[in-house]
């Protein structure tokens, strides 16, 4: 007996949005927050290349050495079809600010690295996909490969850019790590949600190098989180007066964002702070390079990656400025040794 016209389709069909659902649930009980799918169809132009051009990934280099995979997701993975967006909150209350001097770390640094935390729960996804289809390749990406996680959480429905550039997931707010999965399985893809940002700046104008120069365009030139992380050389003394206390990072344009404001925490057990010093860290030991108490407090947070010498030089720019601050106070509260 011959197939029914469009049977074949309409079984290629079922099992796609079977896998597709399958793929969700695995990521809903490996603890991601949320998932969508995007086609690599929706792949496209987003000024990326612009941005590049003009020069504002500062001293990101390997941002522009792989530009082309960047923006060609098929040169990561060939015959790739699909892109597996995974978000998970890492938003966990913060100790209050102990007495003495002390720096500030951002959120996402204040806790055990997320590339290692969420490995074992993508790699789980990557499987789930493989279960439904044997026959798929997959690769994964946990911000570190050149896959462009927010362009595609974007293109897969699962949040939009906000102006400060950051995903911000409905529900969520922008508290969130990103992972992908890309496959060379059809899956089904999700809808792009549409920007609710509106008419507000609050991002733009708190940002106090003013590195947002646009909506959704972060000059990392002028940005405080790519100076006290990735530059290895001495920071320009605009931004430095600009720190305040800040050593690691910085989520001003996070904690003003009002989709924040009601943001869930995180469920995450990885994600809580794992001690006053990573989020708090006092000044006097890093000033000094004390190697070994560095270690004690930073290893294995996404910290190490600006090396202790990295965190001296940034601990004596808020040693600079909590003097500059202290010189402005009346005589009558001024603190005295």
């Amino acid at each position: 007996m011959s197939e029914r016209p469009g049977m074949a389709s309409t079984d290629l069909s079922d099992r796609t949005g079977m896998v597709t659902e399958h793929v969700k649930a695995v990521a809903r009980a490996a603890g991601f927050d949320a998932c969508g799918i995007a086609s690599v169809d929706a792949e496209g132009d987003d000024g990326f290349d612009a941005w590049l051009d003009a020069g504002m990934h500062a001293g990101m280099t390997w941002m522009a050495a792989t530009r082309h995979i960047r923006q060609r997701v098929t040169l990561f993975l060939e015959g790739a079809r699909s892109v597996v967006v995974l978000a998970a909150n890492y938003h966990a209350p913060s100790p209050s600010l102990p007495g003495g001097l002390r720096g500030k770390v951002a959120r996402y640094a204040r806790f055990r690295d997320y590339h290692r935390a969420l490995r074992r729960a993508v790699l789980r996804v990557a499987e789930a996909i493989r279960e439904g289809m044997p026959e798929a390749q997959v690769r994964i990406s946990i911000d570190s490969a050149p896959v462009r996680e927010r362009a595609w959480a974007a293109r897969a429905g699962l949040g939009w850019i906000g102006k400060n550039s950051l995903v911000i997931v409905p529900g969520l707010g922008s508290w969130c790590f990103l992972a992908t999965v890309v496959t060379t399985a059809a899956l089904r893809p999700d809808a792009p949600i549409p920007d609710r940002c509106g008419s507000c700046r609050a991002c733009l104008d708190a940002c106090p190098t003013g590195a947002i120069v646009a909506p959704r365009v972060v000059d990392a030139r002028l940005c405080v989180a790519y100076h006290t992380i990735e530059n290895r050389d001495a920071i320009p003394p605009e931004i430095a007066v600009k720190m305040g206390n800040l050593v690691f990072g910085c989520d001003i344009c996070q904690e003003v964002c009002p989709w924040n404001r009601r943001a869930p925490m995180t469920r995450h057990p990885d994600f809580q702070p794992r001690s006053v010093d990573t989020v708090w860290p006092p000044l006097d030991p890093l000033m000094a390079g004390d190697a070994r108490w560095f270690d004690e407090v930073f290893t294995g947070t996404p910290v190490r990656r600006a090396k202790l010498e990295g965190m001296r030089r940034n601990a004596w720019i808020a040693m600079e400025n909590a003097r500059a601050a202290d010189s402005r106070l009346p005589p009558d509260t001024a603190e005295t040794d």
